[in-house]
C-alpha cells in the first residue's frame, strides 16, 4: 500500500544526465519513490527509460545530478553498488540461465557456499521459502528453469531479486511476455510485496495496466522529466498522452473509410480447420477491408491466421487468395500468392536482428534483387530507402542492425518487408506489442493507409480496444470457435467479452 505519511523518499533522483558520445539520454531527469508503493514510469520509445533504469541500478554513472537513498545521498557505481543498497532491476529480456536450476538461478553470483562446496539443501530451502513467499511454492527449486513458462520465469527472476534483502525492484515491460492470467498473478504479487514495505518502480506502456497496478506515475519525454509523481487516480488518459508525446492526441485511431459493397473479395476461407484447435471456419476479406479477430489470449486466434499463411497445414477447408486456391501448409504458396505475415514475436520470429534494416525489408522477395545468382545489395538498399522515407522509419539508415530500433520501427520494418513484396494479403498479429503510444498511431496510420490502398488486412490483438478502434468488421473468438461475426461499430469492448465469458453466441 501507499504509505502518504512516509517522512521521506526511499529514492530521490534529481537532475540526472547522461550523454553517449553525441546522443543527450537524459537531460535532468527526477524522481521519488516512496517505500511501498507502486511507481510508474511512462514514456515512448527513446525517451530514456532505459538509460535511467540502468543508471538507477549501477550499469551507467550519470554524468550530472545526484541520487538519494533513504535520505543519504549516494554513487551507484556498479550494478554489485545497486544490490548492496537493496535496489534490484528485473529487466525485460530475462537474465536466468535456462541450464541451471531454480534455485541456482536465484543465487547467481552469491552462491550458498563454503569453501568453494555449493550447500545445495541449504540453497534449495531457502529458495523454496522465497518462492512461497511470491505465492509460487509449489514452483519446485531443483527444476530445470529452461522447462518453464515464460510467467514462472519471471517468478525466478522476482525470487532472486528478494534474495538480497531488497527493498526496490525495477520491473520493465514485465507484461511484455504474459498472457491475460499471467499478468493478473503479476499483479497479486506486486501487490503482496508492496503490501511488505518494498517499492516497486513499474515500467510499462499499457496505460490501463497502469491504472490497474500504480499508485503514481512519472513521465520522461526526449530525456527530459514532464511530470513527477502524479496520482494514478487523478490523472486523466488524455492528460498522460500529452505528457510523454507533447501533443493531444484526440484520437488515437484514424477515421474509418467505408469498404464499398461491390469491393473485391481478396481473401476467402471456406471451412477451414486444424485438428485440435478450430473448426469450420469460413468468413472473405474484401480488397481495402480490416477484419479484426477478437478474442483473449488462447482462443487460438494465432493459430488460425498461422494456418491462413501455411505455417501449420489445415486438416480440412481451403484458401484462396483473388480465387486461386492454395497449397495447404505451404508457406512459399501463400507469399507467392500475395499474403504476408506480421508474427506476434517479431523479434524470433520476423526479424533478424543483427541483420540490417535493407536485409530484413528485402527477406521475402530475394529473387527481385538477384543478379546473376548473387544479391545486389544496391538494389537492396535502394527499396529499404523508399520504404524507410515512405513510413518515416527512424533513424533512416538503411545499414543499421534491426536490434537497435525501438519496437514502433521494428514493426515498421516488418510492414515495410511486404510493401516492397507487393502484398495482397497482410496479416497483423500484435503489430502494436511493446510500441508506446506515439508510435501506435503512427502504426494505425500506416494500417489505415494499406487498407485504402486496396490491402486486404487482418489484425489480432488482445486490447480489444484496439481491434475495434482499427477494424471494419471484427470475428469474436474463443477456444476457436466464432461467436460472432459483425461490424465494429456494432459492438463494444463489454459486449465482445461478455460473448467470450459466456462461451456461446449470443
Amino acid at each position: 500500500m501507499l504509505q502518504e505519511d512516509q517522512p521521506r523518499p526511499l529514492l530521490e533522483v534529481r537532475g540526472i544526465s547522461k550523454r553517449f558520445a553525441a546522443v543527450q539520454a537524459l537531460k535532468g531527469v527526477d524522481l521519488d519513490v516512496r517505500a511501498g508503493e507502486v511507481h510508474c514510469v511512462m514514456g515512448q520509445n527513446g525517451a530514456g527509460k532505459s538509460t535511467l533504469i540502468k543508471t538507477l541500478s549501477g550499469v551507467h554513472r550519470p554524468d550530472e545530478g545526484q541520487i538519494f537513498w533513504e535520505g543519504e545521498e549516494v554513487e551507484l557505481h556498479s550494478p554489485t553498488a545497486a544490490l548492496d543498497l537493496g535496489i534490484a532491476t528485473m529487466y525485460q529480456e530475462l537474465d536466468v540461465v535456462d541450464g541451471l536450476t531454480v534455485a541456482e538461478n536465484i543465487f547467481l553470483g552469491h552462491e550458498r557456499a563454503t569453501s568453494g562446496v555449493l550447500h545445495v539443501k541449504q540453497a534449495n530451502a531457502t529458495a523454496r521459502a522465497l518462492l512461497e513467499r511470491l505465492g509460487h511454492g509449489g514452483l519446485s527449486p531443483s527444476r530445470e528453469v529452461g522447462s518453464l513458462s515464460a510467467a514462472n520465469k519471471q517468478i525466478v527472476s522476482m525470487a532472486r531479486a528478494l534474495s538480497r534483502d531488497t527493498k526496490l525492484i525495477i520491473m520493465d515491460e514485465p507484461s511484455a511476455i504474459l498472457d491475460a492470467g499471467e499478468v493478473e498473478n503479476l499483479f497479486r504479487v506486486v501487490r503482496e510485496l508492496t503490501g511488505q514495505g518494498i517499492a516497486v518502480v513499474y515500467i510499462s506502456h499499457r496505460l490501463e495496466e497502469i491504472r490497474q497496478i500504480g499508485d503514481r506515475i512519472s513521465v520522461i519525454k526526449d530525456g527530459r522529466s514532464t511530470a513527477n509523481g502524479l496520482h494514478v487516480t487523478e490523472t486523466p488518459k488524455a492528460e498522460l498522452i500529452r505528457l510523454m508525446t507533447g501533443r493531444d492526441v484526440a484520437n488515437v485511431f484514424p477515421d474509418r473509410t467505408p469498404v464499398p459493397a461491390d469491393a473485391p473479395v481478396v481473401l476467402d476461407v471456406d471451412g477451414l480447420e486444424l485438428e485440435g484447435h478450430f473448426d469450420k471456419l469460413s468468413f472473405t476479406v474484401r480488397a481495402g477491408e480490416i477484419m479484426g479477430f477478437a478474442g483473449l489470449v488462447g482462443s487460438q486466434r494465432s493459430e488460425i491466421v498461422e494456418t491462413i499463411y501455411g505455417a501449420r497445414k489445415a486438416t480440412a477447408g481451403r484458401v484462396s487468395v483473388n480465387g486461386k486456391v492454395l497449397t495447404p501448409g505451404s508457406v512459399s504458396a501463400a507469399v507467392d500468392a500475395g499474403i504476408g505475415l506480421s508474427p506476434e514475436e517479431r523479434k524470433s520470429q520476423g526479424l533478424i536482428l543483427d541483420e540490417p534494416i535493407y536485409r530484413n525489408v528485402s527477406l521475402s522477395t530475394f529473387e527481385r534483387f538477384a543478379r546473376a545468382g548473387l544479391l545486389d545489395e544496391r538494389a537492396e538498399r535502394h527499396a529499404a530507402r523508399e520504404q524507410i522515407e515512405a513510413l518515416e522509419l527512424r533513424p533512416a539508415d538503411p545499414d543499421r542492425p534491426a536490434r537497435t530500433l525501438s519496437g514502433g520501427n521494428q514493426q515498421k520494418i516488418l510492414l515495410a518487408r511486404w510493401l516492397v513484396h507487393g502484398t495482397s494479403v497482410l496479416l497483423l498479429d500484435e503489430p502494436t506489442r511493446g510500441v508506446d503510444v506515439g508510435a501506435r498511431a503512427e502504426i494505425y496510420t500506416l494500417i489505415r493507409r494499406l487498407a485504402e490502398a486496396g490491402t486486404a488486412i487482418i489484425v489480432i490483438s488482445s486490447e480489444i480496444e484496439e481491434v475495434l478502434g482499427l477494424a471494419d468488421h471484427v470475428l469474436v473468438i474463443d477456444d476457436g470457435n466464432v461467436l460472432t461475426q459483425t461490424t465494429a461499430s456494432d459492438i463494444d469492448e463489454h459486449g465482445v467479452l461478455d460473448l467470450v465469458m459466456k462461451g456461446s453466441a449470443a
